[in-house]
């Protein structure tokens, strides 16, 4: 996937209330960033590259694996796939969504 077919698959996944309550963003560094505003109603997904509450250090390969489900989100942490800065509890209440 490139970045705007993850783009608009977070955003069907995340619909109108994620329950994230919160700004998160992937950033997939040279390739851009997925911005997921849990504060707005309805939720709202872009390719903003605002400040968020919590930010996941992705590779684009890594987030289409992990929208695809062929990467589990704990796994990816633990060895190094994907990195969170930021409020961790964020990153938590995702595994929901994503």
């Amino acid at each position: 996937m490139n970045l705007e077919e993850c783009t608009q698959a977070i955003r069907a996944k995340v619909g109108t209330d994620s329950g994230l309550a919160a700004t998160l963003k992937f950033d997939c560094g040279a390739d851009g960033t997925v911005y997921i505003d849990g504060r707005s109603a309805p939720n709202a997904v872009s390719n903003s590259a605002a400040d968020a509450d919590c930010s996941v250090g992705i590779t684009l390969e890594n987030l289409t694996a992990l929208l695809s489900g062929e990467l589990e989100p704990a796994t990816g942490f633990m060895v190094g796939k994907l990195k969170v800065t930021g409020d961790m509890s964020v990153a938590m209440r995702l595994q929901r969504v994503i």
